[in-house]
């Protein structure tokens, strides 16, 4: 049977403690590992598959992304690229919402008033936020007057 993991062994290999790959095995994002004597054994191999999921953790990608693309990785199939097309798509709209967002605090922090509140800028990007307006419309329409 070769060399086999506790989950513990298996935890310091990882860095990951034994809960969340318990947890993991019960999402099925890792197989259900043999067991001896009741306690779980992973074979060598279990050490990349944590540290997949580990690094897809990483960059963004959920628990339930990350099954799924556990579960379309195949050697025929490319669903596993629409998965990353799809990852990066959504990351190239939060980092665009987080330029918008830190240029709206940068505005706010380079404000000339003592009181934020008293700026006709700052109130009128408010408004424009409330009546609906994205963080961006709102930040171009009170810079357009």
């Amino acid at each position: 049977m070769g060399e086999q993991l506790t989950i513990g062994e298996l935890a310091n290999r990882t860095g990951v403690a034994t809960s969340a790959l318990r947890y993991w095995e019960d999402l099925g994002l890792l197989p259900a590992p043999a067991r001896v004597s009741g306690q779980r054994r992973y074979p060598p191999s279990a050490v990349g598959l944590v540290g997949v999921v580990v690094m897809l953790r990483a960059v963004g990608f959920t628990l339930r992304e990350i099954k799924a693309f556990i579960v379309a990785r195949s050697p025929a199939g490319d669903e596993w690229r629409e998965l990353y097309q799809r990852k990066l798509a959504e990351l190239d709209q939060r980092i665009a919402q987080a330029q918008v967002a830190r240029t709206a605090i940068a505005h706010v922090l380079a404000c000339p008033h003592e009181d934020v509140f008293e700026c006709s800028n700052f109130t009128g990007g408010v408004a424009a936020f409330l009546a609906g307006s994205s963080l961006e419309e709102a930040h171009e329409e009170i810079h357009s007057r």
